[in-house]
């Protein structure tokens, strides 16, 4: 067979196998139902906000790479002036076998800082990938990324702005930060008013970003929000005119964009915290009251609220430098720190007597940290309101909404000074309280298939338990399946007094980078597979053709000259 015929056919066996790769990986959004929820009071129309959720991408760099103008192959570098300065053939042997020596291991430090470059390349384009094909088919009009933007916040000024030009310049190339002027003055602003917050991005702060509490300080805050836009502000958005009643205060969405990182203490800067809580209390008391439930409050954040150990992939944990300037590292929120944010920005209760009941405000949590995700109801129980036991829950098969069943009021307990034979009260046990414990929250893991968040309205609680979302992403990188959030938001006038906002997210996956790599390679050899052999073909037409062999002359005819011999014997 000829090689032409060889390297074409091969090329021709791999292009239905790249045709489909190909088509699965840049039609993926379409395959694997990536889209927003739909609003239930009007089918088929897209949701006016539609928030496209992203977590930490965590782009590395040189804290990962050979620096730059490092040199290659260091053991070659003397060997001719040692060699001609030897002296005698003995000590140039000794040189010339000890620099070979490091040659092979100069060499695979060379190829694998060679491979981390085009692995880094690669989990760019990767990244980029998608953020363009979901921005393509879901058509989002807001854009977030939940923290952890860059990889490292011990890294250089300088190593700092090549990351973020790579963020800007590959990853979310074409789109733009969000300006100064609307994060800077408490915007109030047209749900799909301005077209331009399709190419703008949301940035979160986060630790890899700007550190924890305990090394967040003003330069490493100065150069994120310098590069990626402030850490703390809020912006509140408003339905047209045509859509709602223009005699009342309108129906309002707002946006909180929170730096968590330094909630906790002790913090390496107190100006710095201080500026965050202070951020809270502007919240709090330019939030409308819990009871108007026109309003809802989405709030943006980095590190997950406390949860009990075993209810997410994370437990809590916290950590301390040792020169006492603060906390080192956590994954969640401390207890006092989730209390703040439930009870404060969103006026949740356990007080039954609180403002509205402590229902608090509309509204969801979401967050990112906890690479895997994770999905919880935070919850408060109130004097007079029963629980749900475990055993009259069947989780796992509960529709949404659902009640708790056998849900029912009943009175404040009251302490028992008796004991049963099984369980007596020793000497030291302390005195009995005088009144009902304080309630305290908990949480509660919303069970559904891997990766795949249900509507935000589930009711497992009683319908008078205080509770609210909170959603961790699972993370887009490459290893965890490049996954991202589909944020809904609508009005539905039907839903209460005067209507309620409904929240709803789904979320999806491309999947491993290594399937990205894979479709990539595979389409690259079929091209490199045919180019070879249209070239090596067209050098085949060129070979010059082969000489015919030698024969006898024949003259005067090949019949005559037959004739002319046998007339000859004769």
């Amino acid at each position: 067979m000829q090689l032409s015929r060889f390297l074409l056919c091969i090329a021709f066996f791999l292009a239905p196998v790249c045709f489909i790769a190909t088509s699965w990986l840049y039609l993926y959004p379409f395959f694997h139902g990536c889209d927003f929820p739909t609003p239930s009071n009007s089918p088929g129309s897209p949701a006016p906000f539609r928030l496209l959720a992203l977590g930490d991408p965590q782009l590395e760099g040189d804290s990962s790479l050979p620096k730059p103008d490092a040199r290659i192959f260091t053991s070659l570098e003397y060997l001719v002036d040692d060699v001609r300065h030897a002296g005698s053939w003995h000590r140039r042997q000794r040189f010339i076998s000890h620099a070979l020596k490091g040659v092979g291991p100069d060499l695979l430090k060379w190829l694998k800082g060679l491979r981390k470059r085009i692995d880094l390349w690669g989990n760019d384009l990767y990244l980029a990938h998608i953020v363009r094909s979901l921005r393509w088919w879901a058509e989002p009009t807001h854009v977030v990324v939940l923290g952890d933007l860059l990889g490292s916040q011990w890294i250089s000024d300088e190593e700092f702005e090549r990351r973020a030009e790579r963020y800007w310049g590959i990853v979310f190339r074409g789109m733009e930060r969000v300006p100064d002027a609307v994060m800077q003055g408490g915007a109030l602003e047209v749900l799909a008013g301005d077209k331009r917050w399709e190419n703008r991005v949301i940035n979160v702060a986060g630790n890899h970003d700007v550190g924890y509490a305990g090394d967040l300080d003003e330069n490493r805050m100065e150069r994120f929000e310098r590069a990626f836009g402030m850490a703390n502000w809020d912006i509140m958005f408003t339905l047209p005119t045509a859509v709602r009643d223009t005699s009342k205060a309108p129906p309002a969405l707002r946006l909180v964009i929170l730096n968590s990182m330094n909630l906790d203490t002790p913090a390496f800067s107190s100006d710095l915290q201080r500026a965050t809580y202070d951020f809270m209390n502007h919240i709090i008391t330019t939030s409308r009251p819990v009871t108007e439930k026109t309003h809802a409050i989405i709030l943006l954040t980095h590190i997950p609220l406390h949860k009990e150990p075993g209810v997410c992939v994370d437990s809590p944990f916290f950590d301390f430098f040792t020169s006492g300037s603060g906390i080192k590292e956590q994954n969640m929120l401390s207890e006092h720190a989730s209390k703040a944010l439930l009870e404060g920005i969103f006026g949740l209760s356990g007080n039954e007597q609180a403002e509205g009941g402590g229902q608090g405000r509309s509204g969801v949590i979401i967050n990112g940290h906890d690479h895997e995700g994770c999905d919880v109801l935070h919850y408060i129980s109130q004097a007079g309101t029963a629980s749900c036991p475990d055993d009259e829950v069947d989780v796992e098969d509960m529709e949404l909404p659902l009640s708790c069943p056998n849900s029912e009021r009943f009175a404040s307990p009251i302490w028992d000074n008796t004991t049963s034979d099984a369980e007596e009260l020793s000497d030291t046990d302390a005195a009995p309280p005088q009144g009902p414990p304080e309630p305290s929250w908990s949480t509660l893991r919303i069970p559904h298939p891997p990766h795949k968040y249900p509507s935000l309205g589930p009711r497992v609680l009683p319908t008078a338990t205080p509770r609210l979302r909170e959603i961790t992403l699972r993370s887009m990188m490459g290893d965890f399946g490049g996954h991202a959030g589909f944020l809904s938001a609508w009005f539905d006038a039907r839903l209460g007094a005067r209507g309620e906002w409904v929240l709803e997210l789904a979320t999806c996956g491309l999947g491993v980078q290594h399937w990205w790599w894979g479709v990539h390679v595979v389409d690259l050899l079929a091209l490199v597979f045919a180019v070879a052999g249209l070239v090596v073909r067209a050098f085949e037409g060129r070979k010059p053709a082969g000489r015919k062999p030698a024969g006898r002359k024949v003259v005067g005819g090949g019949k005559a000259q037959g004739r002319g011999m046998v007339e000859g014997k004769r």
